[in-house]
């Protein structure tokens, strides 16, 4: 009794013609998971934040409390 020999001609191939289209399908899943899931919500709570921040009184509350070195308070 032999043993069969395995079929090495042309294996990378076949495995090839399997295995990409699995990978470029679950690569597109992934990357669209990630545009929806994680960057999405992100842009939306960037837009949130910005449209109800107001730079100046940010600046006035953070000047008021002494974190600027250069800016004085206004009742000083």
């Amino acid at each position: 009794m032999s043993l069969v020999k395995p079929a090495m001609r042309g294996l990378l191939g076949k495995r090839l013609r399997f295995h990409l289209p699995i990978a470029f399908a679950l690569s597109l899943v992934a990357a669209a998971g990630f545009k929806y899931g994680v960057t999405e919500p992100r842009k939306q709570a960037y837009a949130e934040f910005y449209r109800n921040y107001d730079a100046a009184k940010e600046f006035n509350n953070m000047r008021e409390a002494g974190i600027f070195e250069s800016v004085r308070p206004s009742g000083e």
